[in-house]
C-alpha cells in the first residue's frame, strides 16, 4: 500500500524533519518558551521579595507567586521542551515518520489545557500551596486536575515517541543500534513514564479530596509518593540535558563519545537508579525506616552519581580529542581555550555541564547524604541546589540548543548575535551567584519556606547572623542578573522566530514508497558532517587519561573540590551533635 511522506532535509546540516514531526517539535519548543516567559515574570517578585531589603511583596502573594513560579518552571517550561527534544531524537535524527501525528497534538492539547488551568487555579488565590503542595494543605480542585491533564498529555507524547522508534525500526530508516543522542532520549522518556505514574496515583485520589469524595489524605503517604513524581521529574531533565551535552559537542565539533559502550550504560543506570534521590526530601520523615533511607541514600545513588561522574567526563574528554585532532595540542588546555567561545551553543553547553556537575552535583550528593540532610532539610540550601541543576544544568543546556534550532527548525536568522553571544555568560553567571549564595543562606540556618526571616511581630523570634542577611543580598542581586540574562535569551528567541530575516530553504518533498522501504526516507541531499556526527558512533577508547588529558586533570579538580566539601559539612555536623 503506498503512503504519502513529506520530508524536508535542511541544506546547512543534512537533517531530515518529518513535516508533522517540525511543527509539533516547534509548537512544543514555543509553549515551553511561553511558560518560561511567564515564570521569569514570576521570579522578580519572589527574588525582590527573598532580599530582606527589599521585601518585595506581602505574605499571600508571595507564597501566591512562588507556587506559580515554581510550576511554571520545574515542570511546564522544561516538559514541554523536552518532548519537543524527544520528537526531535526520534523523528529527525532517525529520518523517520513521527507515528500518529493526531495523538501528538492531542497530547499537546492536554499538555496547553492543563498548565493554562493550573495557572487560573493559582491566580484565583485559593492554591497558593507551593509546587509540593502537601496535604493536608488544599488547593482548588483545578489545581489537580491542571496537573493531572497536563501529565497525561505528556504520557500520550512519551507514547508517540516510542511508537516513533518502532515505525524507524519497522521501515529501516537507520543501521545498527539508534545513536546514543537517541538512547538518551529513551532514558526521559521511560525515566517520564515511571514519574508521571507515580503523580497520577497521589495527584487523583487528591482531586478527589479536593472535591469532597475522599474525607482524608495521610500526608506522610502523599510526601512518599508525591516525591516520586516532584524530584523524578526533574530526572527527566537530568537524562535530557545529558542528551543536549551529547548532540551539542557534536554538532560543533563533529565529537564522538570516547566509549558509546560506557556511555550507554550510564545511562542505563539512569533508568535504574537516578530516581532514588527522591529519598534526600524524605530523610527527615518519621515512617520511614533507616533501612529504606541509608539504602537509597548510600549503596543506591551511588551508581546513579557514578553515571553523572562517567557523563562529566566523556562529554568533555570528547570534545578534547576533537579539538586535539584539529590540531590544539599545546598543554593540557589549549583544546579548551581555542574553543568557539564566542559560540552560544557551545559556551550555554559548557558553562551548563560545568554549573551542573559543581554546583549541583556536589551539592547533590551532600545532601543525599543521611546524616548531611539534617544540616540542609527545608532550608535554601534546597533551593539553591535545584537552581543549579535544573536552571544552570538544564535550562541553561536548552537555550544553547535553541540557537542551534532557529536557524535549522525555525529557517530564521538570530537577530541580535552580539546579544546572542553574551547571553550564557550573563544568565549562567547569575545563576550561579543564586545558587551559591541560597546555599551559603541555608547552611547558616535559613528556612526555604519563610516569607520573613526576621519573623517581624512574633511571639519567639528568632535572629539570623548579619552573614545571613548579607547572602541573602547577594542572591537578590544574583537573581536579578540571571533574569536580565533570561530576557537576552527570550528577546533574542521570540524576535528571531518571529521577526528574524527568513533563510531559504527548500520546500517539503513528497514521497511515495511502499512501506518498510527504506529507500523513501532518503533526503534530498547528501548529509553533511553535523547530521554524521549527530547520527554517528563513537569507537571505544580505553586509556580516557591519555587522549584526553585535559579532561582527565578538571576531573581530579572535581574529585578534590568534592572530598573537601563532603568532609567541611561533616565539619558542620559535628557542630549540631552538642545539642542533643
Amino acid at each position: 500500500m503506498a503512503v504519502n511522506r513529506m520530508f524536508r532535509t535542511c541544506p546547512t546540516t543534512g537533517l531530515v524533519f518529518h513535516q508533522p514531526a517540525e511543527q509539533l517539535i516547534k509548537a512544543n519548543a514555543v509553549a515551553g518558551v511561553v511558560f518560561l516567559l511567564i515564570g521569569g515574570i514570576l521570579a522578580i517578585g519572589v527574588v525582590l521579595t527573598r532580599w530582606p531589603a527589599v521585601h518585595l511583596l506581602p505574605a499571600d502573594r508571595f507564597y501566591q507567586v512562588l507556587t506559580a513560579h515554581g510550576l511554571d518552571m520545574l515542570i511546564f517550561w522544561v516538559i514541554f521542551f523536552e518532548i519537543a527534544v524527544l520528537y526531535f531524537c526520534s523523528s529527525t535524527l532517525l529520518k523517520a515518520r513521527l507515528a500518529t501525528p493526531r495523538m501528538a497534538w492531542a497530547a499537546f492539547g492536554l499538555m496547553v489545557l492543563g498548565a493554562l488551568m493550573n495557572n487560573y487555579s493559582v491566580t484565583r488565590g485559593d492554591s497558593s500551596v507551593m509546587m509540593t503542595s502537601y496535604a493536608p494543605m488544599g488547593a482548588h480542585w483545578t489545581f489537580y486536575l491542571g496537573l493531572i491533564l497536563f501529565a497525561v498529555g505528556a504520557l500520550v507524547a512519551c507514547f508517540v515517541f516510542f511508537g516513533t522508534l518502532v515505525v524507524a525500526k519497522g521501515e529501516r530508516t537507520y543501521i545498527g543500534s539508534v545513536p546514543l543522542v537517541t538512547f538518551g532520549a529513551i532514558t526521559a522518556a521511560i525515566i517520564a513514564v515511571f514519574t508521571i505514574a507515580s503523580g497520577a496515583i497521589i495527584l487523583i485520589p487528591t482531586l478527589l479530596w479536593s472535591v469532597g469524595l475522599i474525607s482524608h489524605i495521610d500526608p506522610l503517604m502523599y510526601r512518599t509518593i508525591w516525591w516520586a513524581f516532584g524530584h523524578s521529574s526533574q530526572q527527566i531533565n537530568v537524562a535530557a540535558h545529558i542528551s543536549v551535552w551529547y548532540a551539542i559537542a557534536a554538532i560543533v565539533f563533529g565529537a564522538k563519545p570516547l566509549s558509546e559502550r560506557v556511555s550507554r550504560s550510564a545511562f542505563l543506570l539512569y533508568i535504574l537508579f537516578l530516581q532514588l534521590a527522591s529519598a534526600h526530601h524524605l530523610l527527615a520523615d518519621p515512617g520511614l525506616s533507616s533501612n529504606w533511607k541509608i539504602f537509597n541514600t548510600s549503596y543506591a545513588m551511588y551508581l546513579a552519581v557514578l553515571a553523572s561522574m562517567v557523563h562529566g567526563l566523556t562529554v568533555p574528554g570528547a570534545i578534547e580529542v576533537a579539538q586535539r585532532e584539529k590540531g590544539y595540542n599545546q598543554g593540557l588546555f589549549e583544546w579548551l581555550r581555542k574553543a568557539p567561545w564566542g559560540n552560544p551553543v557551545f559556551s550555554g553547553m559548557f558553562i551548563s555541564l560545568i554549573g551542573f556537575g559543581f554546583l549541583g552535583g556536589i551539592s547533590g550528593v551532600m545532601m543525599g547524604t543521611e546524616q548531611l540532610n539534617l544540616i540542609t532539610h527545608n532550608t535554601l540550601y534546597v533551593p539553591g541546589h535545584f537552581h543549579a541543576t535544573v536552571v544552570i544544568g538544564t535550562t541553561l543546556a536548552f537555550m544553547a540548543l535553541t540557537y542551534f534550532l532557529i536557524p535549522v527548525l525555525f529557517r530564521r536568522e538570530i537577530m541580535f548575535p552580539a546579544m546572542a553571544k553574551w547571553q550564557p555568560y550573563v544568565f549562567g553567571l547569575g545563576m550561579a551567584g543564586v545558587a551559591l549564595f541560597l546555599m551559603a543562606a541555608g547552611t547558616l540556618g535559613v528556612p526555604r519556606r519563610d516569607w520573613d526571616i526576621t519573623f517581624a511581630g512574633n511571639t519567639f523570634p528568632y535572629e539570623f547572623p548579619g552573614s545571613a542577611f548579607l547572602m541573602l543580598g547577594l542572591a537578590g542581586i544574583s537573581g536579578l542578573i540571571a533574569i536580565v540574562g533570561g530576557a537576552m535569551y527570550l528577546l533574542n528567541t521570540v524576535g528571531s522566530v518571529f521577526l528574524g530575516r527568513k533563510i531559504a530553504t527548500p520546500g517539503f518533498r513528497h514521497v511515495r514508497a511502499t512501506e518498510g522501504v527504506a529507500s523513501a526516507q532518503k533526503p534530498v541531499a547528501q548529509p553533511s558532517t553535523v547530521a554524521a556526527a549527530i547520527t554517528g558512533h563513537g569507537g571505544r577508547i580505553g586509556a580516557w587519561g591519555l587522549v584526553a588529558p585535559g579532561t582527565f586533570s578538571l576531573a581530579m579538580v572535581f574529585l578534590v573540590s568534592f572530598v573537601l566539601y563532603y568532609f567541611i559539612n561533616w565539619k558542620y555536623l559535628a557542630t549540631v551533635w552538642p545539642l542533643r
